[in-house]
C-alpha cells in the first residue's frame, strides 16, 4: 500500500533511494474521480522505476485549473485512494498550477505525461531538461475521462 507524504519526505526518500541504486517515476494529476483510464495510466507508469509518485493537485489547485464546482471528492480522499493502488508507492500533495517547482527539488529519473502532450507543449519542460528527466508519454484510454463520467451522472 502506497503512503501520502509531505514535499519535505518525498525529497528525502528519492535522495536516500538514489544512494541506494532505486529509480523513481514521478507523474501528477487530479485523480479526482478514480476510473480505468486512471488505473491504467498509473500501472504504466509504475513500469518506468523501482517506485512511483503521483503529485496531486490540491483542492485549491484543481479549482484554479477545473473551475470552482471541482474537485467532486477533497484531497484527502483522493490521496488516500491512490493510496490503494498497488502501482502507487507514494502520493504528494502540491498547491500550484504546475508541479514544475516540487520536480524541480524531487529531481525523479522519469517524468510521465499524458499523451496529450509533447516535449514542445510540456509546461514542466524546462524542468525536465534542466535536470536530465526522462519523460515517457502515455496513451490515454479514449473516452475515459472524470469529465465525462460527470457529463454522464448529470444527463440521468
Amino acid at each position: 500500500m502506497g503512503q501520502i507524504v509531505t514535499q519535505d519526505e518525498i525529497i528525502k526518500i528519492v535522495q536516500e533511494g538514489h544512494k541506494n541504486g532505486k529509480t523513481f517515476v514521478v507523474t501528477n494529476g487530479c485523480f479526482d474521480i478514480l476510473h480505468i483510464g486512471h488505473a491504467r495510466y498509473l500501472k504504466e507508469t509504475k513500469n518506468f522505476a523501482d517506485f512511483s509518485i503521483v503529485l496531486l493537485n490540491s483542492d485549491k489547485s484543481v479549482k484554479l485549473i477545473k473551475g470552482e464546482d471541482r474537485p467532486i471528492n477533497n484531497e484527502s480522499d483522493r490521496a488516500e485512494m491512490l493510496t490503494f493502488l498497488s502501482c502507487v508507492d507514494y502520493v504528494v500533495l502540491f498547491e500550484e498550477n504546475s508541479p514544475a517547482e516540487l520536480l524541480e527539488k524531487i529531481k525523479p529519473d522519469v517524468y510521465t505525461k499524458g499523451a496529450d502532450y509533447t516535449l514542445e507543449t510540456l509546461p514542466e519542460r524546462d524542468v525536465v531538461l534542466r535536470n536530465n528527466i526522462r519523460v515517457e508519454f502515455i496513451k490515454f484510454v479514449e473516452g475515459k475521462s472524470t469529465t465525462n463520467l460527470i457529463n454522464k451522472i448529470n444527463q440521468k
